[in-house]
């Protein structure tokens, strides 16, 4: 009991920094830049440098399929960004924003749901984001409105077809949370991954919001099987990759976490984990893996106590 009570507690805490790192952003000074993937398809991001969050871009990436039958995105940033997206996405196209999916939970990728949501937009996400949305909506942390209306479990992938595309909403295990979804666009090749893969910084499972070790290893390896040679791999933190920059990935993961079941097995605490410096292996190839991360001295310290913790509770 006291060891689920203490990781409660961390979890908690660790969330809770997120949010106050993001609240600490200057929103003012970010720019929404857009990259072209297919014909139409589209990716936005944030600028660079400024989220203490994410140094490589602020916030999550979105997705915008565009055409004559409306548009399609993937995600919607932080809230406050929410007019500089709306005017990247104009860019685009001025049709009617129709659907909106979210990967996950977290509000760099959900924040802006409620402003879109206004528009017109049916968002669809996976029945445990919608479950956790209303239990922060239950303390004031999400609007109604921002809401997923059409969700749905693990199973079968739910299809969209629009602007001459084939979308697959496609449910994976709890990876980077309890409630991920990763989107694939047959026709262009091209699947967006959400963040249980990341080239910046270590991973992040977030026990917090239902993640887990064992969910973050099946979900890249289910990529890796439904992703060719040459599909366009796209995370919603970092650089676009293929299937084949997420085998070293998942083989750092497995060996580390390794380490620290080892380090469990011996009888060792957390801090002395952390002091033992597991990661440090790869520290020099893991771009941003030493910076700090919510609730952590760095993403590396992050990373390795939630190893610790998932491991430790037996899940």
């Amino acid at each position: 009991m006291r060891t689920a009570w203490l990781l409660s507690v961390a979890v908690i805490a660790a969330s809770l920094s997120i949010d106050a790192r993001a609240q600490n952003l200057d929103y003012n000074k970010i720019e929404i830049l857009t990259e072209q993937i297919a014909p139409d398809l589209y990716m936005l991001s944030g600028s660079s440098g400024l989220d203490p969050a994410h140094e490589d871009a602020a916030g999550g990436r979105i997705g915008v399929l565009a055409g004559p039958d409306g548009i399609f995105m993937v995600d919607a940033q932080y809230g406050q960004l929410g007019d500089k997206v709306l005017a990247a996405v104009r860019r685009i196209s001025a049709a009617p924003v129709r659907f909106l999916v979210n990967t996950h939970i977290h509000r760099d990728h959900t924040g802006g749901n409620a402003a879109f949501a206004k528009m017109g937009a049916v968002i669809f996400a996976r029945e445990e984001l919608r479950q956790g949305m209303v239990r922060a909506a239950s303390t004031g942390g999400t609007a109604s409105d921002a809401l997923p209306v059409v969700t749905y479990g693990l199973g079968e992938p739910v299809k969209l077809h629009m602007n001459g595309e084939v979308i697959d909403l496609i449910p994976v295990r709890a990876a980077h949370t309890g409630g991920d979804t990763i989107i694939r666009f047959e026709n262009a090749n091209a699947i967006m991954i959400g963040d249980y893969y990341r080239n910046f910084g270590y991973p992040f499972i977030d026990l917090a919001n239902g993640g887990s070790l064992k969910g973050m290893l099946e979900a890249l390896d289910f990529t890796m099987k439904v992703a060719g040679p040459d599909t366009r791999l796209i995370p919603g933190h970092g650089t676009l990759v293929k299937r084949g920059d997420l085998i070293p990935y998942r083989e750092m993961i497995s060996v580390v976490a390794g380490k620290v079941q080892q380090a469990i097995a011996q009888g060792k605490s957390e801090q002395d984990v952390l002091a033992a410096h597991v990661t440090a292996a790869y520290d020099g190839t893991v771009q941003g893996g030493l910076l700090p991360a919510a609730g952590s001295a760095s993403s590396a310290d992050r990373f390795v106590s939630e190893l610790y913790q998932d491991i430790k509770a037996g899940r």
